[in-house]
């Protein structure tokens, strides 16, 4: 079972439980049905595949046409897919694909949102660990729809060095030294940085990427001529789309936003059914 398959088990296990008290009360038998997904707001489209995935997992006769890909801009009352099937399945799914596919949706057309900002610019947009516990993969996979980049996936698979880190390790310097003994040479350090002058002394001990935490406009722009392009830079902490583009502007490589995952609103959809 892959991780998005998990996912949509979960959700439906949740949601149905024991069974569809509603379903089972109102809907006697097989009873053929069509439904609808509709838009009700302008949104970058993520997650069309994965809504359709969760009426297969519960009924494997519902068929789903998609009029719309991933990545697609997608306008107020266009449709995005037409399904047909057994009532009982369309409903019983409906809320979990709906759930999935408002939370996809929302966090692609939010990245989207920062990435235009930015644009004209060397800056990257990427993500962070902010993610909601268990759905880390599906709203990854929408920033990217969006436009922007994943960060690390989690703590196995890149090394960053926080301020905890730091003041664990007793300091920048031997934080970097102890991570460059430990990892192979086919990994980057990053580390996090409060100051100019923890710049300058990661900068020294070797670090390839350099996080600016939480720092001004005025300090990133010092930053940026300290380092030169010996490292990457990347601009963290409290970005958001009305100070992204200035951001940018420093000449900063990165600018990671956690708001891309744990503030984007689902967006608006909504599943129309007619008994046929």
């Amino acid at each position: 079972m892959t991780g998005i398959d998990r996912i949509i088990a979960q959700a439906l296990s949740e949601d149905i439980h024991t069974g569809d008290l509603t379903t089972q009360a109102v809907v006697h038998g097989k009873r053929p049905a069509v439904a609808r997904l509709i838009a009700k707001e302008e949104m970058v489209l993520s997650g069309i595949d994965v809504a359709a995935r969760v009426f297969s997992k519960l009924d494997p006769q519902i068929a789903f046409t998609a009029h719309f890909r991933d990545g697609d801009r997608v306008r107020t009352g266009e449709i995005l897919a037409d399904m047909s099937g057994d009532a009982a399945s369309l409903l019983q799914g409906e809320r979990v694909a709906l759930n999935l596919l408002q939370r996809m949706c929302g966090v692609a057309t939010l990245t989207c949102s920062y990435v235009e900002s930015v644009k004209g610019t060397r800056a990257r947009i990427v993500d962070t660990r902010k993610t909601t516990p268990g759905l880390r993969v599906l709203e990854k996979y929408s920033v990217r729809v969006g436009g922007g980049i994943n960060h690390r996936t989690g703590l196995y698979d890149g090394i960053l060095i926080k301020e905890n880190h730091i003041a664990a390790a007793g300091g920048v310097t031997e934080a970097i030294r102890r991570a460059r003994a430990y990892i192979p040479h086919t990994l980057k350090i990053e580390i996090e940085t409060e100051t100019l002058g923890q710049v300058q002394e990661a900068l020294d001990a070797g670090a390839e990427i350099i996080m600016l935490d939480n720092m001004s406009v005025p300090e990133m722009c010092t930053a940026v001529g300290m380092v030169a392009g010996r490292a990457l830079l990347e601009a963290s902490g409290g970005v958001s789309l009305q100070t992204v583009r200035a951001i940018a502007e420093t000449g900063v490589d990165i600018i990671s936003v956690g708001a891309l995952t744990h503030s984007a609103r689902a967006m608006d959809i909504s599943m129309l059914l007619e008994a046929v």
